[in-house]
């Protein structure tokens, strides 16, 4: 990686901008670490930073030449607060932009995919990061994980559908890399593990390795969708059982080798998450990494 100046991490907190963070951070990049309450991130300057307060953006931006770009949770249509600050973040002197989208969303796809098309004509210097869905869904906050642990059942809409999950720490060291390296990507970079599983897959795994019985149970896309209506907006439970319905029929069922070709490195297998994970919980080993938020 090559010396940089200093690096804007928003959501550097969460899954991918926490693990982010403490790679740059690690490597002695300077990082202002934007969060809603500017929570103290290690070796980090932290900066309040709210997508829908304005008024905390100036802040964020100022002193910074690049930015990891973390979409609103939730939001089906960021775009409409994202392109904003984009544009003021150019004006600023931001030459860089990394932003975290998905496998599932093309360039003008829904969503985050309407920022994606337009990244390119912001900034000289950009890649977009897709990654499949994250491993850590079955072990960290997500709603998968929170019913493993109440009652070993992963409930879903995806069938026999296979998915390349990828660990959060493969999809941060390939952030990492684009944020910092002389040469950047200037396209999009498709994230997967190396291997393509079904969530019964999963379920089988998690059995084998944590010892408790874990389930998966079928829905369908209208019961998924009503039962994600409960816990989120109506829209965000749409799109989301949308998703699951795809990989029922075959849109994640692929692996790529963009992890290897970025850091030099395989990316983890679903399996090796779940040993780490195990041996984190009885504190028989050491993490290999950097902190969950």
């Amino acid at each position: 990686m090559t010396a940089t100046g200093t690096t804007l991490v928003i959501g550097a907190t969460g899954t991918t901008g926490g693990r982010t963070a403490a790679r740059l951070t690690a490597a002695g990049h300077r990082v202002r670490a934007a969060s809603r309450r500017a929570s103290p991130v290690p070796g980090a300057e932290p900066v309040r930073f709210d997508w829908y307060e304005p008024a905390t953006h100036a802040a964020a931006l100022d002193g910074t030449d690049r930015v990891y770009l973390v979409p609103p949770l939730g939001d089906t249509d960021p775009a409409a607060v994202m392109l904003p600050f984009l544009r003021r973040a150019r004006a600023a002197g931001v030459r860089r932009a990394v932003l975290l989208s998905s496998s599932a969303v093309p360039a003008g796809g829904p969503a985050v995919g309407l920022v994606h098309q337009a990244l390119p004509g912001l900034f000289d210097e950009w890649a977009v990061l897709r990654p499949s869905w994250f491993m850590q869904n079955f072990t960290g906050s997500h709603a998968h994980a929170l019913s493993i642990r109440a009652d070993g059942t992963i409930w879903t809409a995806t069938g026999d559908g296979r998915v390349g999950f990828v660990d959060a720490e493969d999809i941060a060291a390939v952030a990492a890399h684009a944020l910092t390296d002389e040469r950047v990507p200037g396209t999009d970079l498709v994230l997967t593990g190396p291997q393509s599983l079904s969530h019964d897959d999963v379920a089988a795994t998690l059995t084998e390795v944590t010892g408790r019985p874990v389930v998966h149970r079928r829905l369908s896309h209208d019961q998924l969708r009503d039962r994600l209506a409960g816990h989120v907006p109506t829209d965000f439970a749409v799109l989301l059982a949308g998703m699951d319905l795809a990989i029922a029929e075959g849109s994640e069922d692929r692996v790529t080798d963009t992890v290897r070709r970025v850091t030099g490195r395989p990316a983890r297998t679903f399996r090796a998450h779940l040993e780490q994970e195990q041996r984190l919980r009885t504190g028989s080993g050491p993490s290999g990494g950097a902190p969950t938020a």
